[in-house]
């Protein structure tokens, strides 16, 4: 929990950075990035969760009687 923390806190100084050093966005800032990490980190985990489906075996062919 606190690498993701870590990396929200990283990302919203990039915000910060990137909108010219505002202040007074700093809850906007950690929002946005909040948003970003948690999405990208919550997709990774649906592809991770994700079972591959057996693949069917072909039905075997009945022998008439």
């Amino acid at each position: 929990m606190q690498d993701i923390e870590q990396t929200i806190r990283e990302r919203a100084y990039q915000l910060w950075i990137e909108s010219g050093h505002q202040d007074g966005h700093a809850d906007a800032h950690w929002l946005t990035a909040q948003r970003e990490i948690l999405s990208t980190s919550l997709g990774e985990l649906g592809r991770v969760a994700e079972v591959p489906k057996k693949a069917k075996e072909p039905r075997k062919k009945r022998r008439a009687a």
